[in-house]
């Protein structure tokens, strides 16, 4: 009888030790949504629009826009970064022209992009329905509060299914003489696929026409590597 309690209690410790021995697997802050993968691309079709009353412009333009991230470097702060490589061309036919080199870097819970010299916080990790912050807490531009919405959704641009994606609200304010409007949409592994932005502004003069402002539109049309 003494043997056989003894064997019981040598089970019951050899089974402690085993789950004591598993490790806790690390949580997942989903950073593929920043899509910092070294040759990453996405496409897309930009539609850029120019507002000035005054001099009755109301210019649009069209073209594609490829980024693509590049090697990693060390940024001013000591931290491990990538280049982020942008390529414009007016249409599917032309070559693709190199126009800036910016840099990202994924700092604990914050996505970075440095964007002409300005650096914002693009995203922060985990993404959660409860998760707001300064987009330009690193910059001199005036504050911008963002927040998630619509996290880990299946969303559908340009007829092709992206089956992870959340939405970053920037800006949404309405008034009499002023309309702005700002949000991005990330896809996981793959990163910005929707860029919306519009910032107008009208005089009671000119009824419902745009005095001065402007207007961008990202729209994923294709990723992959090279």
């Amino acid at each position: 009888m003494k043997k056989f309690h003894s064997y019981i209690i040598l089970l019951l410790t050899m089974g402690f030790i085993v789950s004591a021995c598993k490790k806790t697997p690390p949580p997942n802050f989903h950073h593929g949504y920043f899509g910092m993968f070294e040759g990453k691309y996405v496409v897309y079709n930009v539609m850029e629009i120019e507002h000035d009353q005054p001099v009755d412009k109301h210019d649009t333009i069209y073209y594609q826009l490829k980024t693509r991230w590049g090697d990693t470097i060390i940024d001013n702060q000591g931290r491990i970064a990538r280049e982020f490589h942008r390529f414009k061309r007016n249409t599917p036919a032309d070559s693709w022209v190199l126009t800036d080199v910016w840099m990202g870097v994924i700092d604990g819970v914050r996505g970075e992009l440095v964007e002409e010299n300005e650096r914002k916080v693009k995203l922060v990790f985990a993404p959660t329905l409860s998760k707001q912050w300064d987009a330009n807490a690193y910059n001199m531009l005036g504050e911008q509060d963002c927040y998630y919405r619509d996290i880990h959704q299946d969303t559908t641009i340009n007829g092709v299914l992206l089956d992870s994606t959340l939405v970053v609200e920037q800006d949404d304010f309405v008034s009499l003489i002023d309309t702005v409007r700002k949000y991005e949409v990330y896809a996981k592994n793959i990163g910005l696929v929707h860029k919306y932005s519009k910032d107008n502004f009208y005089q009671f003069s000119t009824g419902s026409e745009v005095f001065k402002g402007s207007e961008v539109y990202y729209t994923y049309v294709s990723d992959g590597y090279e």
